[in-house]
């Protein structure tokens, strides 16, 4: 038998006395599920690859990351990390810098090579229509599942979205197409150049057993605005692929974006870099309203990007576009008020969302399509039979994050399917708030701030603008994690029982009750640091 805690009393005594008898309530170990883990779009456990990336297990860490997401130098840069929103940190100084760790473990698994190897091969054959972030998800996790994948996509280059609507200050070009290189390399063929009119006809010719489709919302919307013909209107859409083929961009004089999204701060802020005279941003909402991420905003100001917001263009003239003041009524909704006033312009580009074509799907038996997206039950089945969707296409928020996500559960669905199996939905943890942490055990660690270009320096071009965290200070951020709802083995609990009920079962093995001797104090409950432990009603 381990040996006690601290016995104070005759031992012989000691375990005469079992005071477990005295007991109400016995306090249990648990597993709650960390805040961070339960906000990722991409389902990604969080909290378990930080614990190995805290204790320098840099390619373990980056393993448990590809377990859900096969992009981790990517979305170290292009996730907007809700998940840091999320984190319990918070309330004691800041949240863990989540994303800054992900993007040094992603360069570090390309820097020293690491690879996956794709599954046992089942004989299965799936195709997946789209190399974007959801389609190339997909496929990964169908290749790991010993599945052979076959990856057509219209242009000349994959990526989707996350090549062709994000400059590469944001998303150097070497970053993506390694990650995508390293799904080539598990036997994942990708097709270019290959666009698909006709899913259920290339499904015939290619024998496939299964499909997924993710092809994007890659045509930009459209407004008919009047317009004299004097000044150029622009699809930002296609802006950004011109910028991506490095094609001429007539982003020079005085440029003007209406919209308030991420891509109307792309256009905008590589039109600075363009060397345009002005770069203005165009808005019928308020700031507070603009769905672009507020780190964009920020740092598109920095660079000189200027803001008029509750403003709509009425007119495009003859170099100048009528704009009108908008004003919020009783219920916050913008509306006119008639007053108006012409403004120089060079340029205007419209980034008012995109829409997708989906033109493929036509006659597709039991497929259906609303308001211009692909209608799929909880698990991104369709309702045709041996078709999947995901990413941009069907009812979701638009980003590479939740396409990432799309991708994966589209995978193991198509997986159980291809097995004759159903896939069941483990239940979900009980969510460890910040309420249930005792956050003086932790000490004080401001986060670290991850290095950024000067703006003057990150106009002059294309250049990444946000740097890596180093060796030592993604350690740093990595520790700061207070591993919320799931034991650490603090030792807290050990040393606070008062009946030496605690017992410790060795390193990374936890520790359990002795429930002969466990009275129900709640010590252990009030000390431990993460809220690993629940109070319950003992059985009468």
């Amino acid at each position: 038998m381990d040996k006690l805690f601290a016995i104070t009393l005759d031992v012989g005594s000691s375990l005469a006395n079992k005071t477990g008898t005295w007991r109400t309530y016995r306090p249990v170990y648990v597993d709650r599920l960390p805040p961070c883990n339960n906000q990722c779009p991409a389902g990604e456990n969080i909290q378990a690859w930080l614990y190995l990336a805290e204790e320098g297990r840099y390619e373990d860490a980056w393993r448990k990351i590809m377990e859900e997401n096969p992009f981790p130098a990517i979305m170290g840069r292009v996730c907007y990390h809700t998940c840091e929103s999320a984190c319990n940190r918070g309330a004691l100084d800041e949240a863990v810098g989540i994303n800054g760790v992900e993007r040094f473990l992603g360069d570090q698994a390309i820097k020293h090579e690491w690879r996956i190897e794709p599954g046992s091969p089942t004989g299965r054959r799936v195709l997946v229509v789209g190399a974007g972030p959801a389609g190339l998800s997909c496929a990964y996790h169908l290749a790991r599942l010993g599945h052979a994948v076959t990856v057509l996509e219209g242009a000349d280059k994959a990526g989707g979205m996350v090549r062709y609507s994000i400059p590469k200050y944001r998303m150097p070009r070497e970053k993506l197409n390694q990650e995508i290189k390293r799904i080539a390399d598990m036997g994942v063929e990708i097709r270019l150049s290959s666009p698909v009119s006709d899913l259920a006809a290339e499904m015939k010719k290619g024998r496939y057993d299964a499909a997924f489709v993710a092809v994007g919302a890659q045509l930009g919307r459209h407004l008919p605005l009047p317009s004299s013909g004097g000044v150029a209107v622009l699809d930002a859409v296609q802006i950004l692929r011109d910028l991506e083929h490095e094609e001429a961009v007539p982003l020079r004089g005085r440029v003007i974006v209406y919209g308030g999204g991420n891509t109307a701060f792309d256009v905008a802020r590589s039109a600075v870099r363009l060397g345009a005279l002005e770069s203005l941003v165009v808005y019928r909402r308020t700031r507070e309203k603009m769905p672009a991420h507020r780190s964009e905003i920020r740092e598109a100001l920095e660079e000189g990007v200027t803001l008029r917001c509750l403003s709509t263009i009425t007119e495009v003239g003859t170099g100048a576009v009528t704009i009108e003041r908008m004003e919020l009524d009783a219920k916050g909704r913008s509306q006119p008020t008639g007053e108006r006033e012409m403004i120089p312009a060079t340029t205007v580009v419209l980034a008012l969302g995109q829409d997708t074509d989906l033109g493929l799907l036509t006659g597709v038996p039991g497929l259906r399509v609303e308001n211009g997206l692909v209608q799929v039950d909880r698990n991104l089945a369709t309702g045709a039979t041996g078709i999947w969707a995901g990413g941009d296409i069907v009812p979701a928020d638009r980003n590479a994050t939740v396409a990432i996500g799309h991708g994966k559960k589209a995978a193991r669905q198509i997986d159980a399917w291809l097995r004759g199996e159903v896939l069941r939905r483990p239940a979900k943890p009980e969510l460890a708030s910040a309420d249930m942490m005792n956050t003086w055990y932790y000490s004080d660690a401001p986060r670290a701030i991850r290095p950024i270009l000067e703006a003057v320096r990150r106009t002059s071009g294309f250049a990444e603008v946000v740097g890596d965290y180093d060796e030592g200070t993604a350690l740093y951020e990595a520790r700061r994690c207070m591993s919320c709802g799931n034991c650490f083995e603090c030792d807290n609990c050990y040393g606070v029982c008062p009946d030496n009920a605690v017992i410790k079962l060795g390193p990374g093995e936890r520790f359990e009750f002795n429930y002969d001797y466990c009275k129900g104090c709640g010590v252990c409950i009030s000390e431990c640091p993460c809220g690993a432990i629940r109070r319950v009603p003992e059985a009468i």
